[in-house]
């Protein structure tokens, strides 16, 4: 028998937590059967950093790439899940007590619960030695179950940039609270957006 799916996601909500002053998430059957006659039609507003979600480098670099430029090969296939929960900052220093070689996707789990419908206080940081670091272990990707790799107050977002100059490619909000260290099958895969700075993702992991 197959080992099951593990979803990552956060559940998209009217109470998820947002950026603060963000584009609140909000989603409405705004047709009904009975108005149609045939089918209900849902419609959503939000933005497209809401929960579970990619970044593209757009986001922060208006001569960068948008989310549909992406390849989605990043966004599929094996992933190392590893567990940071009480280390406040993390770089190549902490990393380096981590067996990483041959790791492509790397995912940190940097807390033991998620609270979906509060935007966290504060949240684990990453030091800007991180990219250079993933790049030169050759990994491409970085997941974190926490809202930003960057601080809630940083407006030149060191994190983000290290990250792109070294090739690594960014998801957020994962939920990770029911899955334990180890090696997995990772997708998530971005919808595509055109012109899009980013992408909300459904986000699942298989033990390998």
């Amino acid at each position: 028998m197959s080992k099951r799916w593990i979803d990552i996601t956060q559940p998209l909500t009217n109470q998820i937590a947002t950026w603060p002053g963000d584009t609140p998430f909000y989603f409405e059957v705004a047709h009904t059967k009975e108005q149609t006659g045939s089918v209900n039609i849902g419609q959503i507003t939000a933005s497209v950093h809401t929960g579970t979600h990619a970044d593209a480098p757009f986001h922060f670099n208006s001569s960068a790439a948008t989310i549909e430029q992406l390849d989605v090969n990043h966004y599929i296939g094996p992933a190392k899940v590893i567990d940071v929960t009480g280390i406040p900052w993390v770089g190549q220093e902490e990393l380096m007590n981590f067996d990483l070689d041959g790791v492509r996707r790397l995912i940190l789990k940097t807390k033991e619960k998620v609270q979906v419908e509060k935007f966290p206080e504060d949240f684990t940081l990453l030091k800007e030695d991180i990219g250079e670091f993933l790049q030169n272990k050759g990994i491409f990707l970085l997941g974190l179950d926490i809202p930003s790799v960057d601080s809630a107050d940083s407006k030149d977002l060191p994190i983000h940039h290290t990250l792109y100059r070294n090739g690594v490619h960014i998801l957020e909000n994962l939920y990770l609270q029911d899955v334990s260290a180890g090696d997995y099958e990772l997708i998530a895969l971005p919808l595509k957006i055109v012109g899009a700075d980013g992408s909300p993702v459904r986000a699942v992991l298989r033990k390998m």
